[in-house]
């Protein structure tokens, strides 16, 4: 039996049994033809993208396909899935590995194969024996005198720093190093499939979308984003278990790691204000508050200034790579900084949570808390000064949550490939004298192609947040897999349109009737009128 075949047909009934919340008692009954309630979702019995790339491993599983018979879990797949990708990524940042962080202006661009890590460990001092945040960089310029990141991820590479071999010349330590970090950037990824995987479920084949992201195995090792990723994919999957206090411990830790894991708070306050989840949300709050400080406190109260130095750098650099604004500057403003930068930011962040917010209170039915979370870190990522190639993988198991459909997450996808490649390509094109890459304005047209890929997807969320019945995660029934204590819960705080309609009827009265495995239901034909199915 093919490999991929034999893995589809063996989702574990333990890990099903084993939810810490009742999965047996949905808010209303099974559409007709569509799954139970109590069974684990293929992706390819239910999408025609998945069905068709299964072709190349053995095809669907049949209707007496058994399930939880063998010894290949879809956790154990997942991870063994995530390890294969995230070898290709390594490969793929060989040239550079042999050669091209080390020698030659432009090498590791042209090749497509830049990281940050093998530069870092002598330029923040770890090639010296320093320590982060308490001993000041030599060489570094005034305004980076201590190292610019998170506590945990200083933390985290000063491990790998003292994994490092202290013999031989810098670049053969450079390059122990990069590949500590990947080692241990690949568990994180590990970790953050598998955690991913048990936010829902039952449908824990969605995070195959994870682990066979392009985008993943293209920016894995380029930074150290992945633990802030694991992080809070791991926060997720304890508020999906219902168990908010360590749910929100891993947020603080993820934050502590990288700023925007503190976003997902946001979600979780309007989700349970309609819900009247307040004592929940509060332990969510403390613990996350409670782990952030037992992170950063230490250091803050050891060098306050190095501590300081990641939120300062963050508020005082200029537009950047990926970002809009710099298209705005490039273009409309001819190279001109815009002084009142930060404030614009602020401005348009606020605003998009804002929108989110009302959208989370007034939709007819309660958003799921992957979708908040994914539109929010979305609106962030949009209106950032700078968006580096790596900060995709902070929305890719967001995504595969909130909108679990392959032609929507591919057409994404290779939106961010091809800006993976424009911004290599740019920096080649300024880097030597023959211009070899895509000059200004291509580059703003691959900015321009990540921007509207990111809106893509965050428009077909917000579709599924207002037509219920379009959401794949909600044609069986369900409510809210991975909201934990939201889940089936009744509102008592609403706005707008959905007011009076909670009560009266069920999520399944908004799944499709039949065929649903074959297309997406029709709308319904107006908000706070009796749902049809169109069918």
């Amino acid at each position: 039996m093919p490999l991929f075949d034999c893995a589809q047909r063996c989702g574990s009934m333990s890990a099903m049994t084993s939810s810490l919340r009742d999965e047996t008692s949905p808010p209303g009954p099974a559409p007709a033809d569509g799954p139970l309630p109590n069974t684990v979702v293929v992706p390819a019995d239910e999408d025609p993208v998945a069905e068709a790339g299964s072709e190349l491993f053995g095809g669907p599983p049949g209707r007496r396909a058994l399930l939880g018979v063998s010894w290949w879990t879809p956790a154990k797949f997942l991870a063994l899935a995530v390890i294969a990708v995230y070898v290709l990524g390594l490969f793929q940042k060989a040239p550079c590995y042999n050669d091209g962080w080390f020698h030659g202006a432009t090498t590791q661009y042209t090749k497509a194969c830049y990281s940050d890590i093998p530069h870092l460990f002598s330029g923040r001092g770890f090639a010296d024996g320093l320590h982060p945040y308490l001993d000041r960089i030599p060489q570094g310029s005034p305004d980076m005198q201590y190292l610019e990141y998170p506590v945990l991820t200083g933390l985290f590479m000063q491990i790998a720093a003292w994994l490092t071999t202290h013999s031989g010349d810098l670049m053969s330590r450079e390059q122990w190093f990069w590949m500590v970090n990947a080692g241990m950037l690949m568990i994180c990824a590990v970790v953050a499939v598998v955690a991913t995987s048990r936010a829902q479920r039952r449908r824990p084949w969605d995070a195959l979308l994870f682990a066979l992201a392009p985008a993943l195995a293209l920016n894995a090792t380029i930074n150290w984003d992945l633990l802030a990723v694991a992080l809070a994919a791991v926060a997720m999957a304890y508020w999906s278990g219902s168990r908010p206090v360590w749910a929100g411990v891993f947020i603080g830790l993820a934050t502590a790691a990288k700023l925007y894991p503190v976003l997902l708070l946001g979600p979780l306050l309007v989700l349970c204000l309609r819900a009247g989840k307040w004592k929940e949300f509060g332990q969510a709050f403390g613990g996350a508050v409670g782990a952030w400080l037992v992170v950063n406190l230490p250091i803050m109260l050891a060098n306050w200034k190095g501590w300081l130095t990641f939120y300062s750098f963050s508020q005082t650099r200029k537009e950047d790579y990926g970002s809009f604004w710099l298209i705005l500057m490039q273009g409309l403003r001819n190279g001109k900084n815009l002084e009142t930068l930060n404030t614009w930011i602020a401005v348009l962040l606020v605003l998009s949570c804002l929108a989110v917010g009302w959208l989370a209170i007034s939709a007819p039915r309660r958003p799921r808390f992957a979708q908040l979370a994914f539109l929010v870190v979305a609106a962030f990522i949009l209106t950032n000064k700078v968006y580096s190639p790596q900060y995709v993988l902070w929305l890719i198991p967001l995504a595969v949550l909130a909108r679990p459909r392959w032609r929507d997450f591919l057409i994404w996808q290779a939106c961010e490939v091809l800006y993976f490649l424009g911004v290599w390509s740019f920096l080649a094109y300024n880097g030597d004298g023959k211009h070899h890459g895509i000059d200004q304005e291509w580059y703003h047209f691959a900015i321009a192609l990540h921007l509207v890929g990111t809106l893509y997807l965050c428009y077909m969320v917000v579709r599924d947040i207002l037509y219920p019945d379009r959401d794949p995660v909600r044609w069986d029934g369900s409510d809210d897999p991975s909201g934990g204590v939201l889940d089936g819960a009744p509102d008592r705080f609403v706005l707008g349109s959905a007011r009076g309609l909670r009560e009266a009827e069920t999520y399944a009265e908004y799944a499709p009737q039949g065929d649903w495995l074959s297309k997406d239901p029709e709308p319904v034909v107006e908000l706070g009128a009796e749902p049809q199915t169109g069918r």
